[in-house]
């Protein structure tokens, strides 16, 4: 199959199965040999999706599989319909994909005031400047296709990243004069601890984070915007839960966050395209 062809195949098939809330028992095609390749599916699929990217998760690529990406993160759009506010005692239902792959990840999500000026070098103050706030937060990682990991940054970068959802908790007051470390992040899964650490668990601390996807959105041809939030990364690990899982994400003193996880039905369907 021609590039062009598998990059079209890729895209129709997670789109459609996203779209009907279904499961995917094979990856849909041959799996890209690069992440430029995957993006490019990435592409596809946002322009055919009915929804505006309002944010970004970042992810770490396994030390495994670095070498072939020639990387070690990796991003993915979130859609605005898939942001949740938090608001304080709110138990949130989150749909994943039943016969899919479904995790919950406790992370840090910076609130841009705006993008990075195209001529500014990517440092960590300059990205801190254009950083509105930093807010704790949940990610829903899951995808049609259970052997999305399995396969690779290349499957995860084809379907959206990976990404099913962002839960927006409470700001971190004065953020700036913190240190990752002193930002902890705790995941509960129906009663049992999976995972705790802190924001300095992300490489580089959520600001490193924020540098990658400034120069991967450069490199791509996309314009970082005011609004928009980016999950830096999952602080305590990638924590699969089945669906009906009952979770609490636990940040000390900025908060928890509470959800459960429920079958993906049928969404607004996506862009028709030629």
């Amino acid at each position: 199959m021609a590039r062009s062809s598998n990059i079209e195949a890729i895209s129709a098939a997670f789109v459609t199965a996203r779209s009907e809330g279904a499961a995917l028992r094979d990856f849909p095609g041959a799996l890209p040999e690069t992440l430029t390749e995957a993006y490019g599916v990435q592409d596809r699929s946002m322009a055919a999706w009915n929804d505006n990217v309002a944010g970004w998760k970042i992810g770490m690529i396994p030390p495994g599989f670095r070498s072939k990406a020639g990387a070690e993160r990796l991003a993915g759009p979130i859609f605005a319909r898939q942001i949740i506010k938090d608001r304080p005692g709110l138990v949130h239902t989150m749909p994943v994909f039943d016969g899919g792959f479904a995790a919950i990840e406790a992370e840090f999500v910076f609130r841009l005031k705006s993008g990075l000026d195209p001529a500014a070098p990517v440092t960590p103050q300059s990205v801190s400047d254009i950083v509105a706030a930093l807010h704790v937060g949940v990610e829903i990682a899951s995808s049609p296709f259970a052997g999305i990991n399995d396969l690779g940054p290349m499957s995860v970068v084809s379907d959206f990243g990976n990404n099913n959802g962002l839960i927006v908790g409470a700001e971190i007051a004065d953020w700036r004069s913190l240190a990752p470390e002193s930002l902890p992040a705790r995941v509960d899964i129906d009663g049992a601890t999976v995972g705790e650490a802190s924001a300095g668990a992300i490489p580089g601390g959520p600001l490193g984070a924020l540098c990658f996807l400034v120069e991967l959105c450069r490199a791509r041809g996309i314009a970082l915007k005011e609004g928009d939030y980016i999950s830096t990364g999952a602080a305590t690990g990638v924590h699969e839960a089945p669906v009906g899982a009952q979770s609490v994400a636990d940040f000390g003193p900025y908060g928890q966050i509470s959800l459960r996880l429920t079958a993906a039905g049928g969404v607004v369907p996506a862009k028709v395209t030629a």
